[in-house]
């Protein structure tokens, strides 16, 4: 893979898709877990190789939010779980190209329609 400019964010979901998936590939990623991150991969049985797995492979098909860090944006890759049964699933990550850093913020079943606390799709 040939290395992407850096150029700041918000990245179109093309561009997420070829950046993300070339830092995941790098040998100098650095992959930073959110707490909660880490209780969702417990929570739904996954291992960290998925979520590798679908950093490198999988799809942005969204347009990035602002994350709460000014100059910095969160993508939600997609992709399928190896371990997961097959399922697809969402990783919301926030990257930092200049230290080729991903933060995972969540991790999440893409078929899922709610949580313990109510609906992750936004319909009440």
């Amino acid at each position: 893979m040939i290395q992407p400019k850096i150029m700041p964010g918000p990245w179109t979901p093309s561009e997420a898709t070829d950046r993300i998936r070339w830092m995941a590939h790098q040998n100098g990623l650095t992959l930073s877990y959110t707490l909660h991150a880490r209780s969702r991969i417990l929570e739904r049985g996954m291992i960290i190789s998925d979520v590798l797995h679908v950093l490198r492979t999988g799809f942005v098909h969204e347009n990035a939010v602002p994350a709460s860090r000014p100059g910095y944006h969160r993508y939600v890759v997609q992709g399928v779980a190896p371990n997961g049964g097959q399922r697809k699933i969402g990783v919301p990550v926030i990257p930092d190209q200049a230290g080729c850093l991903l933060k995972v913020v969540t991790v999440m079943w893409i078929d899922e329609t709610e949580t313990r606390a109510g609906t992750i799709i936004g319909n009440d």
